[in-house]
Formats: structure tokens, C-alpha cells, sequence
């Protein structure tokens, strides 16, 4: 299936633009020279820029006559990764790469742009969302804080994300819940300090710590049920700094996925209930933090559907991929906007193909054109003519 020939010619174009965002990574809310470089082309193309908006995003707009509202929607940051790679377009900023494709879905958009306020193709408005902070910071939730929706008027919002596990020329559109939300959880563990030789005049809080976190294993396994898809992970522990010391206290800190809030309720209570009672066992201490980073991302019917027709004007699609448990901010544009967020395949076939968030992965730039071509198709399907 082909890609849009006029975009198609815009292929070295977006090449050029991603592996200089490449070469310059900005990390959550420092996204200042990608956001001009994004005003800057968007104005060259005719399309008036609006920069700001969450701290470092940009917002253009382009009408063609009376019609619907959309919005398409790409992230920019970096992560902080030290590059391993060895790609002439490699970082220039230490500790800082782009390991999750966000260049390539920034070069795709513009892309998308210069094709659509050249062609006007279509009847009605596009909003092209150029938004700041996306992995772990959420800077979707802080555009739709600070007013993205009322002062860009949207009837509809679109998101895509490169996914090398699936095969470039692919799609995968989910029905319903396409990524999970992201909770994150601290349990201090206070206890009475002594002397390692003489651990029975302390209050041990490494020993419970140890035994909390096989606990919370239970969690999943034992409390919630088989049906429910649900991840619970300690991720780091914290306590003493010493061979011969018993520490005061000790720190956990993990996360939890789930694709629905009933089921994010139920894990957050059972982890007070957990860490309570194995802190009563041990006559010690435990304080619970639990934070809700982002909800699930959930696509919606009929948004869905017209997703999938303008993915297979493109590409193939797969309509029965598994969603993931990783966390998408997008969901927050989602729960005050209909719309779909779609996975395109940017697998390389043979060689090294590292996945995302990999201090060698490089986006695959042969898939440029078909994202932008898929984002060109969307708004001519939707704002037909």
C-alpha cells in the first residue's frame, strides 16, 4: 500500500529535520530549541504557530474552509540516556538521547504540515500538537491544564507512537484500552536502629522491608483476580550505609499498571493493607505514598474506526495486537477528547533493532514518510472535501 507520493518526496526533507533533533535532545519542559525549530518550519509552511502552551509546546493551525475540528499530536522530549550508539547524527548532549523516537514523530508532523498547506485537500480546521515532556512528567496533562482544548477548539484528538516490535509497512489500532496507567508507590519502613552484632535490641526494618516486598507479590497473585491484567514492580529499596549498623529506616518504591481505575482502587488499597500488616508483625512503623501518574489510555469507537481506514490507505494494519502495560500521557487528551492513539511499526529487518528507551536505539527513518503520509490520510478521511 502506498504512502502519499507528494509526501513521499518530503523524505529526505524529514530525515534531515530528525536526525538534527536527533543530534539535540531536550529533556521534559527544556524543549526550547525544538520548539522553535517546530515554529520555525511551521511558519515557513504558512502555518501561524502559537508557542507556550504547557511551558515549552506549540500549537499551529491551519483551516480550510468550514468543517470539523482535529487535533494530531506529537511528543518531543528526549530521555536522560547516555547515547551508545555510534550514528553520525549521535547526541551532542551528554546524558541526554532521544530513545524513544519522539525525533521522528516531530519530523513526521511537520512533515504532515508541509503536505496539508500545500495540498488543502480537505475541508475544516487541524490543530498540530507539538507537546513537551511526555515520559514521566506528563506535559499532556499540563497542555490540557493550561487551557489546550479552550483555547484550540478540537472535536477530535489523534495520537501515534513508533513501535519497533512490530514490523515497518504495519499498524496495530486498538479497540479500547491501548496502554496502561502509570502508579507509582513509596513505603518507608521505620524501625529502632542498633548495633549489627546485637540485632535483638533493634527493631530490624530491613527485615520487614525484605519481607514486605515478597508480600506484595500477593498482590497480584493471590488479590486480584486472574482476569484483571495488572503489574506490580518494587523497583528500589533504601537502607543503611553500614556493615555493622542497623539503619532507622528503609525506603521502597515501585509501580503499578492497570488498564481501569476500579482495578487501580483495589491494588492501591491492597498495598496499604499489605504494608500495614507486615509492619505490625514486626512492631515497626510503615507510611504509604501513592501517587496516580497517568491514567489508561483508551481509545474511543468511532474515532477508532476512522484510524484504521486511514491506516490502510498507508499500511497494514492489525486490529488484535496486545496492548501494552507501559503508560502513554496522551490519555489525558483522551479523557477530554474523543479520539485514537495508534502504534505504527518502525521494526528494521535484520541486523541490531534495539527497542525503545534502548541507549542504542536510532529511529527507523525509512517509516517517515508513512507516518506522516498516515497523518496526512487521517485529516483527509475525517475533513472530507
Amino acid at each position: 500500500m502506498p504512502v502519499i507520493s507528494a509526501i513521499a518526496g518530503l523524505s529526505d526533507e524529514m530525515m534531515a529535520w530528525r536526525r538534527d533533533l536527533h543530534a539535540h535532545p531536550e529533556t521534559a519542559f527544556e524543549e526550547h530549541r525544538t520548539a522553535a525549530f517546530v515554529a520555525d518550519h511551521l511558519h515557513a509552511f504558512g502555518i501561524e504557530p502559537h508557542n507556550g502552551l504547557g511551558g515549552t509546546g506549540v500549537v499551529g493551525t491551519l483551516r480550510t474552509g468550514e468543517g470539523p475540528v482535529i487535533g494530531l499530536r506529537a511528543d518531543m522530549d528526549a530521555l536522560p540516556i547516555a547515547e551508545e550508539g555510534d550514528v553520525p547524527h549521535r547526541s551532542r548532549r551528554p546524558g541526554k538521547m532521544h530513545a524513544c523516537g519522539h525525533d521522528g514523530h516531530v519530523a513526521m508532523l511537520l512533515g504532515a504540515a508541509k503536505y496539508l498547506a500545500g495540498s488543502r485537500n480537505f475541508t475544516g480546521t487541524v490543530r498540530f500538537v507539538f507537546q513537551p515532556a511526555e515520559e514521566l512528567e506528563g506535559g499532556a496533562k499540563r497542555m490540557v491544564e493550561e487551557g489546550l482544548f479552550e483555547r484550540f477548539p478540537m472535536d477530535s484528538v489523534y495520537g501515534l507512537h513508533n513501535w519497533p516490535a512490530l514490523p515497518a509497512g504495519v499498524f496495530a489500532v486498538h479497540q479500547g484500552a491501548v496502554m496502561a496507567s502509570c502508579d507509582t508507590f513509596e513505603i518507608l519502613v521505620e524501625g529502632r536502629g542498633g548495633h549489627g552484632a546485637m540485632p535483638h535490641l533493634a527493631s530490624d526494618p530491613l527485615v520487614a522491608a525484605a519481607e514486605l516486598i515478597t508480600a506484595l507479590q500477593t498482590v497480584v497473585s493471590r488479590r486480584t483476580s486472574p482476569l484483571e491484567s495488572v503489574v506490580l514492580s518494587v523497583t528500589g529499596i533504601e537502607g543503611g550505609d553500614s556493615f555493622n549498623v542497623i539503619p532507622e529506616r528503609v525506603r521502597l518504591r515501585g509501580t503499578v499498571r492497570a488498564f481501569g481505575d476500579q482495578i487501580r482502587d483495589q491494588v492501591e488499597g491492597h498495598i496499604r493493607r499489605v504494608a500495614g500488616g507486615v509492619a505490625a508483625a514486626h512492631g515497626i512503623d510503615s507510611e504509604v505514598t501513592y501517587e496516580r501518574r497517568y491514567p489508561p489510555t483508551v481509545n474511543h469507537e468511532a474515532e477508532t474506526a476512522l484510524a484504521a481506514a486511514a491506516a490502510a490507505k498507508v499500511a497494514s494494519v492489525e486490529h488484535n495486537h496486545a496492548p501494552s502495560t507501559g503508560a502513554e500521557d496522551f490519555a489525558f487528551m483522551l479523557l477530554r477528547k474523543p479520539g485514537c492513539y495508534v502504534w505504527m511499526g518502525s521494526g528494521r529487518e535484520g541486523g541490531e533493532n534495539p527497542g525503545l528507551h534502548n541507549a542504542r536505539y536510532d529511529f527507523n527513518d525509512t517509516v517517515l514518510a508513512t507516518g506522516a503520509s498516515y497523518w496526512g490520510a487521517l485529516t483527509e478521511t475525517i475533513l472530507r472535501r
